[in-house]
């Protein structure tokens, strides 16, 4: 089983290619020695290495993004978004080649990759209509002779640290609707699976964005640590765990700057009894091991109420243990691997976990782990029943194909199990019974909710975000919430001398 490290470039095999950074409209190497190997997760082979930037390397993409913006900020919104219109029209022409590479480096099912390109047109679609969502307020006569106004305009550079498990829709959230409000962008994606960004920064370059208004800068922490701290980088947007949402949103803030940080979850899926259970079922399969359960809005917990539990555990067993696992450009395969050595070995002990805290072990992904493969980080799915809220695999976030199915006698239990628990990104409850609908809605104290809808994962136009330890900051992602975190609002009064009272004032304006 190979594992990821960093080595001298001097060590890189002429085998595979070497992954840089696009700064400044072209490839740039760097400075930096660092680099790291990528792996195709179903065979694990090394397909090339992915430079790490240093602090001078992200200096360099900083120091482009900031050359950029006065003209590209100056550049009118509909001129902008005809740019993104272009650039829209070349991501849907490339829309399988982009959800090859997403495969190839992450592992998931080549339909989840076409997916996942999809959910990021859709924002880029959004942003291209940035000359609406820019209109500011305007008051006629807001006093004698005064008029008042508001308009909102770019941050500057801004930047956004984006997770492997969304490689192209999650930095889609954030540089569609930065750069259309005017912004330039710096992205430092994950370095597991690099290329769909670098073929991202290809067709804007293509589409016609002017050289540095996107950047993309390969690295690890030391790349994050530098956007965090660099005094010309006016916003950071994150996506990731709890822990490292909380160290950005705390170190950004400490150096002056706006932060959207989006954290980790465990995201409930209540069953009513008089839930379709059929639906339910294939519901649960679906969120729980698609993707190999690599989703910030995977459901990772079943809530089983009364008598739906004794319908739902015999065909959820039945579906696991039937689950077609396999290489993610296999038609036939339903689950691919798991991204990494790494990731496979922590979501392997938290089956052992959940085996020595006493839950009920009913599907053993162990065993169906790597029959008749060599060296891909494959790992079936693991189903547990009988979990209760004080268990490692109850409480902390796993990332992997791994459903806990907890069990309790009513509804209010249930409502009260999801609001006790430290996340609230996302959740949903099946049931026909429109009022348990209703009060679940509103009483829920997460951020995405669905109804019959097992990952509530909003349109473009809506926005992305959790509640509790979720979200750190105050706006979700993408959606006018996005347009608003790009951008800061400037409110102007104007009179003109024909309208302006002889001599000097000395109180409060007010109206008259």
């Amino acid at each position: 089983m190979n594992s990821i490290h960093t080595s001298n470039a001097s060590d890189v095999s002429a085998s595979v290619p070497t992954l840089a950074h696009h700064v400044g409209g072209r490839a740039f190497v760097g400075t930096s020695r660092r680099d790291q190997p990528v792996f195709n997760p179903a065979t694990g082979e090394i397909t090339g290495r992915v430079a790490l930037a240093n602090d001078a390397d992200v200096n360099v993409a900083v120091a482009a993004a900031k050359a950029a913006f006065p003209a590209w900020a100056n550049t009118p919104p509909i001129k902008r978004a005809r740019v993104m219109n272009r650039f829209l029209a070349l991501v849907n022409q490339h829309k399988d080649e982009l959800a090859r590479a997403i495969t190839l480096e992450h592992g998931k099912v080549f339909s989840d990759a076409q997916g996942e390109v999809d959910r990021a047109i859709d924002v880029i679609e959004f942003a291209c209509g940035i000359p609406q969502l820019l209109k500011g307020d305007y008051t006629d006569q807001v006093s004698t002779g005064i008029d008042n106004w508001t308009m909102r305009q770019p941050l500057g550079v801004v930047a956004g640290i984006t997770p492997f498990n969304f490689p192209m829709m999650v930095p889609a959230w954030m540089y569609p609707v930065a750069i259309a409000a005017g912004n330039t962008f710096v992205l430092k994606p994950s370095p597991i699976d690099p290329t769909a960004t670098l073929m991202t920064a290809a067709l804007m370059k293509d589409a016609g964005f002017p050289d540095g208004v996107f950047n993309v800068v390969q690295g690890d922490k030391e790349a994050v640590d530098a956007l965090l701290t660099h005094p010309d980088v006016q916003a950071i947007s994150f996506v990731g765990s709890t822990p490292i949402a909380n160290y950005v949103y705390e170190t950004g803030a400490r150096h002056g700057k706006r932060v959207q940080a989006l954290g980790g979850a465990k995201n409930h899926l209540i069953v009513m009894p008089d839930a379709d259970i059929d639906k339910a079922v294939d519901a649960l399969m679906g969120a729980a091991y698609g993707s190999a359960g690599e989703r910030c809005m995977a459901i990772s917990v079943a809530v089983l109420v009364g008598s739906a539990a004794d319908q739902v555990m015999p065909k959820l067993k039945s579906a696991v243990t039937q689950l077609r696992i396999g290489s993610g450009l296999d038609p036939a395969s339903e689950m691919g691997p798991i991204v990494t050595a790494q990731a496979r070995q922590r979501i392997l002990g938290y089956v052992e976990k959940g085996v020595a805290e006493g839950a009920t072990l009913i599907a053993d992904g162990r065993a169906q782990s790597d029959a008749g493969r060599v060296d891909g980080f494959f790992l079936g799915g693991t189903l547990f029943d009988h979990v209760t809220p004080n268990m490692s695999i109850y409480r902390e976030e796993i990332f992997g194909p791994v459903l806990s199915c907890v069990r309790v006698k009513t509804f209010e239990e249930a409502l009260a199990l999801v609001n006790a628990h430290e996340f609230g990104n996302g959740v949903s409850c099946f049931t026909s019974d429109g009022n348990i609908a209703r009060e679940f809605a509103r009483g829920v104290q997460v951020g995405m909710v669905g109804i019959n809808v097992p990952i509530p994962v909003p349109m473009a136009w809506h926005g992305f975000g959790g509640w509790k330890r979720s979200l750190f900051g105050d706006m979700h992602a993408y959606g006018e919430e996005g347009v608003r975190f790009y951008t800061k609002q400037k409110s102007v009064m104007q009179r003109w001398p024909d309208s302006i009272s002889k001599g000097a004032e000395f109180t409060m304006p007010v109206a008259k």
